[in-house]
């Protein structure tokens, strides 16, 4: 009888640290992801000039956002678009970025052409203030046709680890330029992606970054981590 007391009692403790467990992790994932996000920019609209995709207004889009270090852009465009970031005030005034000798990256490295394969372009956000974007094809063309707008980047939770690391290695000035992933000739249905060689795919394209990287932050505060919690009920339950 004895017995059967002390194994229920064993049991009643272990569904405890159980559920206590589970609830550490979601409260670890959701914290995740809530330090970082992805934002489309366009949503559905997509990242177009106001002479193909006349409703677009990407400013408005900004409007009400909050961006931060650490955070993802991502742009879902065509071949005949293409991705400029500057932190210069006077090239993205001018859409123009040929004659732009600093603080501006061209992510979108292939030629304008008259394609409509989809391309998708994500950008991190590795720098604290005001940065810029435009599409600087056709001599500006684009840019001055709808396809632009700016966002205020603040600290947040600041740059996770392997973002900071390629920005320090950058010497902290102009963001890394991007790495591309071209299929083959005769696949027209998987998009161009052109990425950051860092670049962990999200797992929701509006809301969370990858889980590695969100983890990587918020475990990095100190405490416990989820392997960590895990050892820690496993030895409760042989000490009990």
């Amino acid at each position: 009888m004895g017995g059967h007391c002390c194994r229920s009692e064993h049991l009643l403790m272990f569904s405890l640290m159980g559920s206590l467990l589970l609830l550490w992790l979601s409260m670890f994932t959701i914290s995740g992801a809530e330090a970082y996000k992805n934002y489309t920019v366009g949503d559905k609209l997509g990242w177009f000039d106001d002479l193909q995709t006349p409703e677009i207004n990407y400013q408005k889009w900004v409007d009400g956002k909050n961006f931060s270090l650490g955070d993802f852009l991502i742009f879902n465009t065509d071949k005949n678009h293409s991705v400029i970031q500057t932190y210069n005030l006077t090239t993205y005034k001018q859409c123009d970025y040929y004659d732009a000798t600093d603080a501006t990256t061209e992510w979108s490295t292939a030629q304008p052409a008259v394609d409509n394969t989809p391309v998708t372009v994500a950008v991190p956000l590795l720098k604290e203030g005001t940065t810029y974007f435009f599409s600087g094809n056709y001599d500006g063309e684009q840019c001055q046709h709808g396809q632009h707008f700016e966002i205020d980047v603040s600290h947040g939770a600041g740059l996770p680890p392997d973002l900071k690391s390629q920005y320090s290695s950058s010497g902290g000035g102009d963001s890394p330029g991007p790495s591309a992933s071209t299929p083959g000739a005769d696949d027209q249905s998987t998009p161009d992606t052109v990425i950051p060689s860092n670049f962990d795919e999200p797992t929701d394209n509006g809301k969370a970054k990858a889980a590695s990287t969100s983890a990587a932050v918020v475990g990095g505060g100190g405490g416990l981590g989820p392997v960590g919690l895990v050892v820690v009920v496993g030895w409760a339950w042989m000490v009990w």
